[in-house]
C-alpha cells in the first residue's frame, strides 16, 4: 500500500510538471513557379520569388513559477524541389538555435536568432518580410547585412502600451574578431506601427532604418528610410488594398545614394487566402534593372 501511494505521488508530480511545459512542432511549406532576371522559368522553393522558405522547427516553453519561464527554439530550412537542406547560414539549425529566460522584466535570449533590426523591419513592412520584399532586397533588413545573427545575447523589454525594444550584442571572439550590436525600438498599437533600428559591426559604418505603417481598414500605407551598412541608402513608399480574402500590394524604393547607379525598384504582389493557414500568391519584383516574377502556394502548419 505504501509503495502504491509513493508511485501515485510520483506520477502526480510528473503529470503536474508536464502540465507546466509544452513542446510544439511547426513549419512552412512554400513552392511555386518563377523566373529570375536572366534565368529560365523553373520550380521555385526557398528562393527569391517565394513568399517564404520552407522550414521545420520545434519550440518549447516551461513555466518555472513566479512569472518566470524558460524556452527554446530550433529551426531548419529545406527546399521542396528535392528535399535538400536549404540553409540560412549557421549550419543545419541555421534559421534558429537558441534558448531564453523570460518574465515580467522582459526576455533574455542566447544563440542564433532573427536580429532586432529584422523585427523592427517586420513591424511595418507590407509583405510580412517576404523573400521578395523590395525594401529588404534593396537596402537590407533594417539597414543590416542579414536578418539573423549567431552567438547573440538579446534583451527584449516587456510590451508597455505598444512600446517595446530589443538590444542584441555579439562579442568579437564570436564574430571574426569584430564585435557587433543591434537594436530596435517599436511602437505597435491599434492601426499604427513605427520602428527605428540600428546595427553596427566593428570597423563598419552604422546601418539604420526608420519605417512606419498605418491601417485604414481597407487600405494600408507604409513608408521608410534606410541607410544600409554599405554606402547605399534611400526611401520606400507603398500600400496594400484589401478585398476580403484577397490583397494587392505595390511597394516602391528609390536610392538617394548608390555608388553604382540610383535605382527605382518596385514590387507588385497579389495574395488570396484559401484558409487561415494557406494562401496563393503572385509577385513581380523589379530589382536593380532586372525583372523577376513568380507564383506560388504557402501553407503554415
Amino acid at each position: 500500500m505504501k509503495k502504491s501511494l509513493i508511485a501515485l505521488a510520483v506520477l502526480g508530480a510528473s503529470g503536474f510538471a508536464m502540465a507546466q511545459s509544452s513542446v510544439t512542432l511547426y513549419g512552412v511549406a512554400d513552392a511555386g513557379l518563377g523566373k529570375v532576371a536572366n534565368g529560365k522559368t523553373q520550380m521555385t522553393s526557398a528562393g527569391l520569388l517565394n513568399n517564404g522558405n520552407s522550414r521545420l522547427g520545434v519550440k518549447g516553453v516551461e513555466d518555472l513559477g513566479g512569472g518566470l519561464k524558460a524556452g527554446f527554439n530550433f529551426e531548419s530550412g529545406l527546399t521542396l524541389k528535392n528535399g535538400d537542406f536549404a540553409g540560412s547560414g549557421g549550419g543545419f539549425w541555421g534559421r534558429a538555435a537558441n534558448m531564453y529566460l523570460g518574465g515580467s522584466w522582459g526576455t533574455f535570449l542566447m544563440g542564433r536568432t532573427l536580429n532586432p533590426s529584422f523585427y523592427g523591419f517586420a513591424a511595418w513592412e507590407l509583405t510580412g518580410a517576404a523573400n521578395y520584399t523590395v525594401v529588404g532586397n534593396t537596402f537590407g533588413f533594417g539597414g543590416g547585412n542579414g536578418p539573423r545573427n549567431s552567438s547573440q545575447f538579446t534583451y527584449t523589454t516587456p510590451n508597455i502600451s505598444g512600446f517595446s525594444g530589443s538590444l542584441g550584442y555579439i562579442f568579437s571572439a564570436d564574430n571574426g574578431g569584430n564585435a557587433k550590436w543591434d537594436l530596435n525600438a517599436i511602437y505597435a498599437n491599434g492601426p499604427m506601427s513605427v520602428a527605428i533600428t540600428a546595427n553596427k559591426t566593428q570597423t563598419q559604418k552604422t546601418g539604420w532604418s526608420l519605417g512606419g505603417r498605418y491601417n485604414f481598414g481597407q487600405f494600408i500605407v507604409a513608408a521608410s528610410y534606410s541607410d544600409a551598412y554599405t554606402v547605399r541608402r534611400g526611401f520606400s513608399i507603398g500600400g496594400t488594398a484589401l478585398f476580403g480574402p484577397a490583397s494587392v500590394t505595390l511597394d516602391l524604393t528609390r536610392d538617394t545614394k548608390n555608388p553604382v547607379k540610383k535605382y527605382t525598384n518596385a514590387l507588385l504582389e497579389g495574395k488570396y487566402s484559401l484558409s487561415k493557414r494557406t494562401f496563393v500568391y503572385a509577385d513581380y519584383l523589379r530589382l536593380d534593372g532586372g525583372n523577376n516574377y513568380g507564383v506560388g502556394v504557402r501553407h503554415n502548419f
